[in-house]
């Protein structure tokens, strides 16, 4: 990693207790009259650091060679039970804060820091304050403010230093035995390289779509349905206003074959424009199969993803789909008429006497591409992932965790595309501590 000066060495010691009086202050506003059995002896705090370093070595021989940075992060929850009663209320806070350890104006760019647009220089450090209102009745809980979405049409990116979040009222229920339902409503996002709450948009690599188009909310609708232990149904609708439109449904079974087990995984996103259509055209039906199979510690997964239509699957801008391209570090693989095949196999080392160490190979390799605003058609791309991880299991260091990624991207893609060809290494160190 690169070398670093002595004030970036000493910042994380000082992010244990600044995120405390970042966090604290906000939690004791209201914290002090709400002294009640429950909202304070069911809480809980918990500080998590991220050691991050990103490397992509761009191999097509444009003007700009690398995007490569360090930082330190750290994310600061706490959270509060709910006062007694019928109805109860409390409040949760959260502390964010990013470090830059290394970085420079020609290298710039990775999304673990804000970057300056006249300068491409990164900030030295970022933070902010999130607070969050919620209440309960009976199985149902309703949070308002800043929320955190881990759905398939908007799943909240964990990829880089920090997360990424929404402002807006989010409902989830499971009054009724195995059915979980949620709806809400979304109308700024907060990217995970910013600080501040940002208008919805569509994300746009290659042109896909008019990206400087903004909405004014999200709204959606959905559940999932645990018909048995071994199968589940997924069905959600979700309007970003002036937009898009987007259905999804799924179904996601186990089965006991031979010595393992067999999952199934069947996705579908239906989209088509919504209102005065900012954004342009949207019309994409995509579908997709991954079916693994698992023994001992090994897993094996094969999978499949056809779309259709005259354009790529949209998706929030700073969100991933949950599906095939979840987790890819490259490219999301939704081009318009983009057929996908991937093949991943994990093996778990705990089978092996080693608990904690976790390994993984992944290929994906798209084709049929069509990128309208770049004039190409038939293209293709491919990603060669691998990944190893491990978590400390006992001693002072315990639950540390340690991951390292890389990936071999290449594609056939004119000039100007968003993608490109390139080595991508990710080192990452994660801690999480519980404060009480």
């Amino acid at each position: 990693m690169p070398n670093l000066s002595r004030n970036a060495l000493a910042a994380p010691l000082a992010l244990p207790v600044r995120l405390c009086c970042l966090a604290l202050s906000g939690l004791g506003v209201v914290a002090a009259p709400a002294q009640a059995a429950g909202f304070i002896d069911d809480s809980h705090g918990t500080l998590t650091l991220r050691n991050y370093y990103l490397d992509r070595d761009y191999k097509d021989g444009g003007a700009k060679t690398a995007a490569r940075e360090w930082a330190q992060g750290a994310i600061l929850n706490l959270e509060s039970g709910f006062t007694p009663g019928t109805v109860g209320f409390g409040l949760d806070a959260r502390g964010l804060l990013g470090i830059k350890l290394d970085s420079a104006p020609d290298r710039s760019g990775t999304e673990l820091l804000p970057v300056s647009a006249s300068d491409k220089r990164a900030a030295d450090e970022y933070s902010r304050l999130a607070m969050t209102a919620k209440l309960r009745l009976a199985q149902t809980s309703v949070k308002t403010g800043d929320v955190s979405i881990f759905l398939p049409f908007a799943f909240a990116s964990p990829s880089r230093l920090l997360p990424q979040t929404f402002r807006g009222t989010t409902l989830s229920s499971k009054d009724i035995d195995g059915l979980t339902l949620n709806t809400g409503y979304i109308d700024r996002i907060n990217k995970r390289d910013s600080t501040d709450y940002q208008a919805l948009s569509i994300a746009s690599p290659n042109r896909r779509f008019n990206g400087a188009a903004t909405s004014s909310h999200m709204a959606y609708l959905g559940g999932d349905y645990q018909v048995n232990p071994d199968l589940s149904l997924r069905a959600y609708h979700a309007e970003v206003a002036d937009l898009y439109q987007q259905d999804t449904l799924a179904l996601l079974h186990n089965l006991k074959l031979g010595d393992g087990v067999l999952s199934s995984d069947l996705r579908s996103f239906f989209s088509r424009e919504d209102g005065s259509a900012k954004a342009g055209k949207v019309d994409n039906r995509n579908l997709s199969a991954l079916f693994a199979y698992r023994w001992g510690g090994h897993r094996l997964s094969l999978g499949y993803m056809h779309a259709s239509g005259d354009t790529a699957t949209p998706y929030l801008s700073g969100t991933e789909l949950m599906g095939m391209s979840e987790l890819t570090m490259s490219s999301d693989f939704l081009n318009a008429r983009e057929r996908t095949w991937q093949a991943i196999y994990d093996y778990d080392f705990a089978a092996a006497g080693l608990p904690g160490l976790k390994s993984r190979l992944r290929y994906v390799r798209g084709d049929h591409i069509e990128l309208a605003a770049l004039n190409a058609e038939d293209r293709k791309e491919r990603e060669f992932q691998m990944e190893l991880g491990y978590v400390i299991q006992s001693g002072p260091l315990k639950n540390l965790g340690l991951l390292a990624r890389k990936s071999i991207y290449r594609n056939d893609f004119p000039a100007g595309a968003a993608f490109r060809d390139e080595n991508q290494t990710r080192f990452l160190v994660l801690y999480t501590l519980p404060i009480w």
